[in-house]
């Protein structure tokens, strides 16, 4: 008899149930987000210096470069989904513009003269165009003639607004529980434990925990820690199967993070820090980073790491999975039904990891469809960049997810598959609130579903979707 997915998951929760309990959590993020201890007058200029020290010689380029033509406008998911003009990339530059024309641009003198301060009214408005309508997706950038990079300006800006004490309450409230406590969702070292003891007892299934020599050391999340470990325990089993060296270290261990979400630079650096100084300690040549979308700029593209300095690369994990794939090192079983993949904005526009995925499906001998946009094209799915946690971005959020709704069902396909934990949560959402009848599922778990031991190969077996 053939072992199924949801076989080596018997112990857990399904996905679907892991959603309805992070949307109960989500909703007391509210009431432990702290409130404003600064001036009205001194949040207004922590907000101007805080621009002002992170503006450098390509945010004034891109500040003063812009010609209004529009194209950011056609490719932002949020006004195709609302046909709302204030929703347009470019119109999310305009307090910052203001900031960069009336402090440190060449005509100063004379913006000071035409235009009007910065107030604390400006700032609060602000919030809806940096945080709740903007996902960083990058979709914007790849179509702007100019070369504007919107999103890393978007960035700065919300650096500006966690200096103003302007964090969306439910960002913030995660932001100083990671940054006072060092968890998120309390997902603990204590936390890592017990998960890993579970999988061991339940599924018989080793994870070599703070192993003091490893080749790999290998991410989790707050996702599987403190909610179904389903993904750590296909993690598990495709590192095993291989044969690799590899651990997950308890003082290293959290891909999530909130420092980047906020706009916290110091959270940011910090808990890459951490992860670094683990990886570093026990003489790692490879980072698998979980599938945490955000997670990967977080680590990759570190403003504050020199990463020729580092002694090991990091990888996403469909990355590392495709590229055991294409060498030949990971074989897989057939996957009957035809599937469709969604490419998370950071791992893929942004960081171009498009054929590793793919390369597993085709190691599958899949019916694999391409939604009509794809790859670079992507649509985002809405939730990205902390996003699916905001109450009060549900409209802009639900409306902008069904633009992914019809890529999929254009597609023709029965199931999308996707590796990013935020993606994932926030197609869950859409799933349920749309009663929408595609399965979704994860593309480690879908991997770990599909292993041939060495033993023999295993039977056909059909997507086991996230909500079948």
């Amino acid at each position: 008899m053939s072992t199924t997915a949801r076989d080596f998951f018997a112990g857990f929760p399904t996905f679907e149930q892991v959603f309805q309990g992070f949307a109960a959590q989500i909703g007391q993020l509210r009431e432990r987000a702290p409130q404003p201890t600064l001036s009205d007058e001194l949040r207004v200029q922590r907000a101007i210096d805080t621009l002002i020290a992170e503006t450098n010689a390509d945010e004034a380029v891109w500040l003063e470069s812009c010609i209004r033509c529009g194209q950011c406008t056609t490719a932002c998911h949020y006004f195709q989904a609302t046909g709302d003009t204030k929703y347009a990339p470019m119109r999310k530059m305009n307090l910052y513009r203001r900031v960069y024309q009336r402090e440190i641009g060449p005509f100063r003198w004379w913006y000071r003269l035409v235009s009007s301060p910065v107030k604390l009214s400006d700032l609060e408005e602000l919030q809806e165009l940096v945080y709740d309508s903007c996902s960083e997706c990058g979709r914007c950038a790849m179509v702007c003639p100019m070369g504007i990079d919107t999103a890393s300006l978007v960035h700065h800006q919300r650096s500006a607004l966690v200096a103003a004490e302007l964090v969306p309450p439910e960002l913030d409230a995660l932001r100083m529980e990671q940054k006072h406590r060092g968890t998120v969702f309390g997902s603990s070292p204590e936390a890592l434990r017990q998960q890993v003891k579970t999988i061991r007892e339940q599924e018989g299934v080793e994870i070599p925990l703070d192993k003091p020599r490893a080749e790999i050391m290998v991410l989790s999340s707050a996702v599987d820690l403190v909610a179904n470990g389903n993904g750590l325990l296909a993690t598990a089993r495709v590192m095993n199967h291989l044969g690799a060296d590899w651990t997950i270290c308890s003082d290293g261990f959290e891909s999530a993070n909130f420092g980047l979400l906020s706009g916290d630079m110091a959270l940011w650096k910090r808990q890459v820090d951490s992860i670094v100084a683990a990886a570093q300690r026990i003489g790692a040549k490879t980072l698998v980073i979980a599938e945490c979308g955000h997670a990967y700029p977080a680590l990759r593209w570190n403003p504050m790491l020199k990463g020729d300095a580092l002694p090991f690369e990091m990888i996403y994990m469909s990355e590392f999975l495709g590229r055991q794939a294409m060498a030949g090192k990971l074989k897989l079983s057939r996957l009957e039904g035809k599937v469709t993949y969604h490419d998370p904005c950071k791992t893929g526009r942004r960081g171009g990891a498009f054929d590793e995925p793919r390369a597993l499906f085709k190691a599958m001998d899949a019916d694999f469809v391409e939604m009509p946009a794809n790859r670079e094209f992507n649509w985002c799915c809405g939730g990205g960049a902390g996003i699916f946690l905001l109450e009060r971005a549900t409209r802009l959020r639900d409306e902008s997810f069904k633009i992914k709704m019809q890529q999929v069902n254009a597609s023709g396909a029965e199931a999308v598959v996707v590796s990013c934990a935020s993606c994932r949560l926030n197609f869950e959402a859409g799933r349920f609130k749309n009663h929408w009848d595609k399965r979704v599922d994860s593309l480690v778990e879908l991997v770990a579903d599909h292993l041939i031991e060495e033993r023999g190969s295993t039977p056909d077996r059909r997507v086991q979707g996230a909500s079948a």
